[in-house]
């Protein structure tokens, strides 16, 4: 189909006069004291699915763990105090992101849900305008205010479980589970978002379109698991560098995330059984997704 992104030879096969600059640089805003291993495990994900740069905007208190723990990813230290994160941060994160060239921001893994994390949140919605991926503690700083979404300069891609979005529109649990599919094509059109309602049978949703996921299964209800799902996304959207079509090759891209994801979890399950799985299982078998992926071309359909 033409502008749709040719996956398959992107995640297989690369040009051979190539460097790392063409597949993107993602930079995954989060973490706070008690809370560093969720953004290791988004940026791990968004590297091993194919970003060319992953870097993860963090607490400047905390900045020796990640420089420990995190081999191939880079650290930005940022404003914080007391291992929090403050909202002078924002000025430090944009003057990064055009020195750096940063083509797609994630944030909220284990970012916390204070005031100086909200009011940051609200300035990246409102004054940033690469591709936005929201999560966890970003979500729940949202559902104090979910018009704020409307002043968003940016394709934002709202990634919540159930919980989050009942907090977002203020609706029990029961009645989504009975509405998914209506409650999420309403959300997704009011504020003018990509929303993946986590779950099973993830759905994907923007502009009036559905897709539905069938990979995935009980195991991955483990902690972590969507801090890899959020990496995963940001690394496919790193990659799109045609920007003049970037609307049909974002949504292709959420899709992909998430069907790799729960296939990932899929492959994983065979070998460590649901009890046993953890989240970074899913990013060892990631590559072997990918590879699952090609046989039964399920790319680019």
């Amino acid at each position: 189909m033409k502008g749709r992104m040719n996956w398959k030879t992107l995640l297989v096969k690369r040009r051979l006069d190539t460097h790392k600059y063409n597949y993107g640089h993602t930079l995954i805003i989060g973490a706070s004291k008690g809370l560093s291993g969720a953004i290791c495990l988004a940026s791990l994900s968004a590297l091993r699915i194919g970003a060319g740069l992953v870097t993860v905007g963090i607490p400047s208190e905390l900045n020796n763990i990640f420089e420990i723990k995190l081999t191939e990813i880079m650290t930005l230290p940022l404003k914080s105090f007391r291992g929090i994160l403050k909202s002078e941060a924002f000025k430090e994160m944009k003057e990064f992101i055009l020195r750096k060239k940063v083509n797609v921001v994630g944030i909220g893994p284990g970012l916390g849900n204070t005031s100086s994390t909200q009011k940051l949140v609200e300035r990246v919605i409102k004054e940033l305008e690469l591709p936005l991926i929201l999560d966890a503690d970003a979500i729940n700083s949202i559902s104090l205010r979910p018009e704020m979404l409307k002043e968003s300069k940016a394709r934002v891609i709202l990634t919540p479980h159930l919980g989050e979005f009942s907090r977002l529109i203020k609706k029990p649990l029961d009645f989504i589970k009975n509405n998914r599919k209506k409650l999420a094509k309403e959300f997704s059109l009011r504020y003018n978002l990509t929303l993946v309602l986590k779950g099973y049978k993830t759905l994907v949703v923007d502009k009036g379109r559905i897709y539905e996921n069938k990979s995935g299964n009980p195991g991955m209800a483990t902690a972590g698991s969507g801090d890899v799902l959020l990496g995963i996304i940001c690394g496919l959207i790193s990659q799109i560098k045609n920007l003049s079509y970037k609307e049909a090759n974002l949504f292709e891209a959420v899709k992909l995330g998430v069907y790799l994801h729960g296939l990932a979890g899929d492959l994983a399950v065979e070998e460590k059984t649901q009890a046993s799985l953890i989240a970074s299982d899913i990013i060892e078998y990631l590559p072997l997704a990918i590879k699952e992926a090609i046989t039964n071309k399920l790319f680019n359909q």
